[in-house]
């Protein structure tokens, strides 16, 4: 079944579905495999220079036409560089984080680009929407990586009703049930991030794939929110180094400087000591490595949608 709407239209997808943009998973290989499953699969640029963006870009583009996203994450020392390669690239769908991207929205729907920021509160949401963007994608704290601090079901309706573009919804979508509660949350798509960690086609390290596995529902912890920046990852030991110096003197620096570099030896090398093992609270509900197409369709599986939609209507009929 193919479906219809505003996010397919604008994305040129088959279905309304974002893959997530997670700084040294989101590759070529995990995006064109999510594209070609008839999602937008992202390339996450994170920290990385221009160079390895553009590398990615061409090798997604080698793989398949299909439509593709770059996550851009506006607190890089390169996010400027990267910026200006999107347009140059033309790139089809740029997704804007941490950070406000008023700089560059002009210059990307100038190169043709949709653009789509991730927001986390009703204000900025308002502002993305007078700054041109296309649509806004509403993360909740459920989420892994940089999150913020209302939760999914209060944040996505919020900013349903209080802007007229299309809204994503993103923080803590996992399956075909959590697809139904956005849709009935207002959500004219999702965004799906964790999950696609434990596709065959992602790259992230075999230490990494298992450790979400095998999460359990209290296994996800948040730091940094004294730096302003708060990110939600799996307890480990750096976790609970972080946890200690927080609130120390200095602590936001302690922070900043523990996390130099742990993402990338969480995903590269499976680091269980000094890696950041970002993960959404999901993670405990996942528990199987498959295909990214598998995972598409399962997303959306469309008798089951109907299935959940149906019992809750049939609740309210029954007087619950």
């Amino acid at each position: 079944m193919k479906y219809g709407g505003t996010i397919c239209a604008l994305t040129k997808t088959e279905y309304p579905l974002i893959q997530g943009g997670m700084a040294w998973v989101s590759d070529a290989s995990l995006a064109a495999a999510v594209s070609m499953a008839g999602g937008l699969g992202v390339i996450a640029a994170g920290n990385a220079p221009p160079d390895w963006v553009e590398t990615q870009v061409r090798m997604l583009r080698e793989k398949t036409d299909k439509p593709f996203g770059l996550n851009i994450m506006l607190l890089s020392p390169y996010a400027e560089q990267v910026a200006r390669l999107a347009a140059e690239l033309k790139v089809p769908v740029v997704i804007s984080g941490a950070g406000n991207p008023d700089s560059y929205i002009k210059m990307w729907k100038e190169a043709g680009c949709i653009v789509a920021p991730v927001v986390a509160s009703r204000a900025l949401a308002v502002l993305m929407e007078r700054m041109g963007a296309d649509f806004v994608i509403a993360e909740g704290c459920e989420a892994g990586g940089h999150i913020g601090e209302l939760t999914s079901l209060v944040l996505w309706p919020e900013i349903v009703r209080s802007v007229s573009i299309p809204v994503v919804a993103a923080g803590g979508i996992f399956d075909a049930n959590t697809v139904a509660a956005a849709f009935c949350l207002g959500a004219k798509g999702v965004q799906v991030g964790t999950r696609f960690i434990l596709a065959e086609e992602c790259n992230a390290h075999a230490a990494y794939k298992e450790r979400i596995i095998k999460a359990r529902d209290i296994d996800t912890k948040v730091t940094g929110r004294i730096t302003g920046h708060p990110v939600r990852l799996l307890k480990s030991p750096l976790v609970r180094e972080m946890q200690r110096v927080e609130f120390e003197e200095g602590g936001a620096e302690k922070i900043e400087k523990l996390g130099e570099g742990s993402l990338m030896r969480a995903v590269v090398y499976g680091d269980r000591e000094t890696g950041s093992f970002m993960a959404g609270q999901c993670a405990c509900m996942l528990d199987k490595v498959q295909p990214a197409a598998d995972i598409v369709r399962e997303l959306f599986d469309v008798d089951r949608i109907r299935s959940v939609l149906a019992a809750a209507a049939g609740l309210l009929e029954a007087g619950i």
